[in-house]
Order: C-alpha cells, then structure tokens, then sequence
C-alpha cells in the first residue's frame, strides 16, 4: 500500500487528568473511506480535532505526506490539504451557496495587497467554489441562499466549502445527523464518489451508512482502539458487540444494527 496520506503514532490528548485519547495510531490512504466508530464518549470527535489542529496533542505524531504537522495549527492544516466538516453545521446562512464556497476558496489563497479588490473577480476562487458545489451535488444551486436549502443541502454545502479548499485529506464529523431517509442515502452516495479521489476519516452514528461505505473501520472505546480492520472483521468481532451492548449480548456476530447502537 502507498504511503499514507495523514497518519498517527501513538497520538494521545490529556484532559485534566482525563484522556480522551490515548495512544492511537491510524492511518489514512488516497482512496479509502476510513470510518471511525464508538459509544458515546469514545474520544472520535476529539481525535479529528488532534487530526485538524483544532486541539494540540500532550504525546504522540500527526504526520501528512510523511512530514511531523503535530505542532501546526488548523489554519495551517487545511492549507497543506487536511479539509474538516463539523457535527453542527457551519455555514454563513445569509450568503448564497456559491459565495460560501467562495470564501472557503479564499482561505487557501491570501491576497494581503488586493485588499480592496472585488473578490469576486478572483477567478481561481471563484473556479475552486463551482468545483466544490458540483462535487458535493449541488450544481446549478449556487445561486440559492444557504438559509433557503433543505437541512441535508445545507451539509452538502458544508462539504463543499471544505471541497473548494483543495484539501486531500477529508475529516467528516457526522455529516448524516439529523437527516432523513432519503438525504441519507443521498449523503451516503456522495461520500462514495469523494473516496476514490481523498483520504476520508469518517465519524458517523448512521451504522448502516457507515458498513455500506466504509473500506476500513477503527472502533474506539475510552480513547484507545479497540478494533480496526475491514468491515467484515469489525461486524464478526466479539469485542465490539461487548463494547456497544455488553457482555451478556456479546455472543451474535457482527456490530449491533443502526437502531441499537449509537457511536
């Protein structure tokens, strides 16, 4: 397998006298969806933040394309390639869907002495956004206000501006919360077509989602790993049944389904 794109060694993150996450260590790789799974808790959100730059790690390595970005910011990140959505969606809602790509696109390209520049007159951000709405499935929308789309638009959006900075790396935290059926499905889709062309690290509480899309999963409980592989290992594991539901119900194969078990 190539290089990775964005790996841990041993990343760990105190909280007080608490660890969030302890001594992890992933990698993730151009063309694999890699889902992140675990009860409440379990530290998922907390690694993407150590992954962003959105928190500092107490121990271990971020590595991206084989060089140590432990101690850069998220600012710095996302300009090297390492693209991150949120579990609340963040979107500027009084802006059209173009113009928050735009502005995205904008962050990857600082024009400190074209202050006074009309940017929407930049054509190389203005290209970045088109690409990222039609990436993300919502060509031909970019006119419409962020407030006037659906929920499940609205986080296809956020997908977009994360799209329109060009980033490699994609850090999904749970793009499918709160959306119907049909959006859902609509999501799952579109995360499909994305891992081919990035590395995905994917948090998500949608469990059929993530066993439809998913190439590798890492099942976390405490902060540490507990299990990572295929899905189908992932599914067979005693370990994981035990960690979602407990002792007593650990002995069927596989993951329990979406309704039962809530990372």
């Amino acid at each position: 397998m190539s290089e990775p794109l964005l790996s841990t060694d041993h990343i760990s993150r105190r909280l007080g006298g608490l660890s969030a996450v302890r001594d992890v260590s992933l990698e993730l790789h151009r063309g694999k969806l890699h889902a992140l799974l675990g009860p409440n808790g379990a530290g998922k959100s907390t690694l993407l933040n150590l992954l962003s730059g959105d928190l500092p790690a107490t121990a271990g390595t971020v590595r991206y394309r084989g060089a140590d970005v432990t101690g850069l910011g998220s600012d710095r990140r996302s300009r090297l390639g390492i693209g991150r959505s949120y579990q609340k969606t963040n979107v500027f809602p009084e802006f059209t869907a173009f113009e928050n790509c735009r502005l995205a696109a904008q962050s990857r390209r600082p024009r400190p002495l074209h202050v006074l520049s009309n940017a929407a007159l930049c054509r190389a951000s203005c290209a970045a956004a088109e690409r990222g709405l039609e990436s993300a499935g919502l060509a031909g929308r970019g006119g419409e206000l962020a407030s006037a789309l659906s929920h499940g638009e609205q986080r296809q959006l956020e997908i977009a501006m994360v799209l329109a900075t060009g980033p490699d790396v994609l850090l999904l935290d749970e793009p499918l919360a709160g959306m119907g059926a049909e959006e859902a499905r609509r999501m799952v889709r579109l995360l499909g077509a994305l891992a081919p062309r990035h590395a995905v690290l994917l948090v998500e509480h949608d469990m059929d989602a993530v066993f439809a899309v998913a190439d590798v999963i890492t099942v976390m409980v405490n902060g540490e790993v507990l299990e990572s592989g295929a899905p189908e290992r992932i599914r067979a594991s005693p370990a994981v049944r035990e960690a979602y539901l407990g002792g007593e119900h650990a002995g069927g194969a596989g993951p329990p389904p979406a309704s039962e078990g809530k990372a």
